[in-house]
């Protein structure tokens, strides 16, 4: 991954100041009023300033080279931000759920002019770090949290100063907590799919746009292929794709084996896009029953390929 370009970083650095004038005048403004809109929003702004943080920190580690301890350098800098991130904003809206949901029962009076101005100003600032985060968000997950992080709060201040004119207009309390439950809600929608994606990654799991059954069906498909098998695929992070596998070869059609390693690695680059890869070909399966190497649930054409009968099995 190639270093963060320097205006990037200068949007990073400028969203955090932004948001921390945010996250004080929100919170003191939701102090002096009692509304429990502001302080949510404040808190939210909060744990947005950590992911903006956590952005700009994992930016500068995985622009640092592979070392002899890190041979994958910190590529996962920005997934392990981006599952903090997601993690912290699932806690967050449960928290302000049980507060809100609290306030609902025994509710209190709250100044709504005062809330829809402090709100607005809240709601164009997190609209224009959103804006300096949304051309890196489209390619980087951890910068895509960040800018989830500040559509979502863009929404809640929005929230609140609809609350804020209900309240004004009509004395209606109960509309400070209430629209807070409802931008939890928001909050949860939007921090789930995160947490989860950057989980699958740290859990080294298949990226969700690939079926290892159909990948290794392709690959039993080129002549000469009998079977794959101890196959991985998981992602160091979304844009780098890794593979490793062993590829039982037909020694009797293809006599050197090495002749099958240019199809198998166009295919799996050209169908597949996975440019990374290890390639194991034997002409012998000896670990066939392993639990990490038999591959027959998965497949349909396995079971067109019976084991060579010299094959060792342990």
């Amino acid at each position: 991954m190639a270093a963060a370009p320097s205006s990037l970083i200068d949007r990073l650095k400028l969203g955090l100041l932004l948001n921390g004038i945010i996250i004080l005048a929100e919170f003191i403004g939701g102090w002096w009023t009692n509304s429990l809109g502001l302080m949510s929003d404040a808190g939210h702004n909060l744990v947005d300033q950590g992911s903006l943080i956590l952005a700009f920190y994992a930016h500068l580690l995985a622009s640092r080279p592979a070392t002899e301890f890190r041979t994958f350098g910190y590529h996962r800098a920005g997934t392990v931000a981006a599952f903090v991130n997601g993690m912290i904003l699932l806690l967050t809206g449960l928290g302000i759920g049980i507060v809100a949901g609290y306030r609902l029962f025994f509710p209190v009076d709250v100044p709504g002019f005062w809330i829809m101005g402090i709100a607005g100003i809240s709601a164009l600032a997190n609209i224009g770090v959103a804006i300096l985060l949304r051309q890196g968000a489209h390619d980087d997950i951890n910068i895509r949290g960040a800018f989830l992080h500040m559509v979502m709060d863009a929404w809640m201040s929005v929230g609140v100063i609809l609350a804020g004119l209900g309240i004004a207009l009509f004395h209606l309390p109960f509309l400070d907590p209430l629209i807070s439950l409802i931008l939890v809600i928001v909050i949860l929608k939007g921090s789930w799919p995160l947490f989860q994606e950057s989980l699958n990654i740290l859990l080294e799991s298949t990226p969700p746009h690939l079926q290892t059954s159909k990948i290794v069906d392709t690959l039993q498909a080129i002549p000469g292929v009998i079977k794959v098998h101890d196959l991985h695929i998981w992602a160091v992070e979304p844009r780098i794709i890794m593979l490793t596998c062993h590829v039982l070869v037909d020694s009797v059609r293809v006599p050197d084996k090495d002749q099958l390693m240019k199809p198998i690695q166009t295919t799996l680059a050209s169908t597949f896009g996975i440019h990374h890869m290890t390639i194991q070909l034997e002409t012998e399966c000896e670990e066939e029953h392993a639990l990490h190497c038999n591959l027959n649930h998965l497949t349909q054409t396995s079971s067109v390929h019976p084991p060579l009968p010299h094959a060792h099995h342990h």
